[in-house]
């Protein structure tokens, strides 16, 4: 019985993704969790595993757009292991020449169209004449060496020229400017941004936080910590603590709504922006109110090389409460970040800057950094906001609360 191959879900505000290539051909045979082709969304690359055993068919190809739920290939597992083993090797024990006879009995799935359409070229000796309007071909270029894959993806290529197409009237690129068609990819990014502005009733926030005694805390522990966990301990692990303990006093910005309906989640499911070569990557940290510092810093390293490397799972995408956006990295000093929906706020942090503040009565210099809330005031007051910005200062300017979780 064929079993379909879904898209499945790529995680939040993702509804559609490129099966940019298939890791398996057509007729080959697959096993259970082997990769079958890479999916690229507008957030991530993912290799999407077999569902079941048996023998692969494509029902879309490289380069095609499919909608999150939608079929785009189907696994006969009912076809028999001798069935399977001539369809992954079309050429396995078959006698050099074989009779007509046996032509006739060997299955259709080992014999694919393309490889006959291929062969019928190759042997055919006789050119065709051309119709009498049409100029007489030159031996250089025989028409049977055009390969027969070319053919399959631009049927017009014996009717037009392979030039390029002119541009439309009114679309010439100015002096000193240039076109360029956007991506699959960046029109989903700009679909799905846009969309967000739309549905939902952003507003930012925003404070500061004395870094002081996070920075002294790292430097007295750096070289243990790593001794201890084989991770060293950064900024973010303290951040995202920090959210996870606020977060138990301000349920609403870790709840999301659902047609008419507010759903809260026991758990925080923390996401953690990555830059990339494609643009930021979400990782989700599942179950981060049971992790340590320590476990917090794991994720984070592991998460983070495999969205650089193109290795995040499907899980690691999915399901997503809140999340933790740092532009500090590329030297931001304040910034709005953009919700993640269906979530409820995204906490963006931003460079430390050492600048002079009053600390009891007097001007020091402090390392200090700009925080930002973004969240959804058709759920969220700004009350609760401004006070879960507020709760994050304190635990973060004072981070023994956190080890203490007071």
């Amino acid at each position: 019985m064929p079993r379909d191959v879904e898209i499945p879900s790529l995680g939040e505000s993702v509804s559609e993704a490129v099966v940019a290539r298939w890791i398996k051909n057509e007729g080959d045979r697959v096993k259970v969790d082997e990769p079958l082709c890479e999916l690229e969304s507008d957030k991530a690359t993912v290799d999407l595993p077999a569902p079941e055993s048996g023998v692969l068919h494509q029902l879309k190809k490289a380069g095609e757009t499919a909608h999150i739920g939608e079929v785009i290939a189907r696994i006969d597992t009912a076809e028999s292991d001798g069935e399977l083993r001539e369809t992954a090797h079309p050429s396995a024990e078959k006698p050099a020449s074989p009779t007509p006879a046996a032509a006739k009995d060997t299955p259709k799935a080992t014999r694919p169209k393309q490889r006959q359409d291929h062969a019928e070229e190759v042997k055919s000796p006789k050119k065709i004449a051309p119709p009498p309007d049409q100029p007489q071909e030159t031996p250089a270029q025989p028409p049977q060496a055009e390969p027969p894959i070319r053919k399959k993806e631009d049927t017009s290529a014996n009717e037009t020229p392979p030039v390029a197409s002119p541009k439309p009237a009114g679309r010439a690129a100015e002096p000193g400017t240039r076109r360029v068609p956007m991506s699959k990819i960046r029109r989903s990014i700009a679909e799905r941004l846009v969309r967000v502005q739309q549905t939902t009733a952003m507003l930012t926030t925003f404070n500061e936080v004395d870094m002081t005694s996070v920075q002294e805390l790292r430097r007295k522990n750096q070289e243990q910590f790593l001794k201890t966990h084989g991770v060293s301990l950064g900024l973010m692990s303290f951040f995202a603590r920090a959210t996870v303990l606020a977060l138990k006093h301000f349920e609403a910005l870790n709840a999301r709504i659902e047609d008419n309906d507010i759903v809260y989640s026991e758990h925080v499911h923390l996401g953690i922006a990555v830059s990339t070569e494609r643009g930021l990557v979400v990782p989700i940290l599942h179950h981060a109110e049971q992790m340590s510092f320590a476990t917090i810093e794991q994720e984070i390293k592991r998460t983070a090389a495999a969205a650089r490397d193109g290795k995040l799972s499907i899980n690691d995408l999915s399901g997503g409460t809140f999340t933790i956006t740092n532009g500090g990295v590329f030297g931001s000093l304040l910034s709005t970040p953009i919700l993640n929906p269906p979530q409820s706020g995204i906490l963006g942090t931003h460079a430390i800057q050492e600048r002079p503040i009053a600390v009891k009565g007097a001007v020091q210099i402090r390392p200090m950094m700009y925080v930002a809330l973004t969240y959804d005031h058709r759920l969220i007051d700004g009350s609760d906001a401004v006070s879960f910005l507020m709760h994050l200062k304190q635990l973060l300017e004072d981070p023994l609360q956190m080890i203490l979780e007071i």
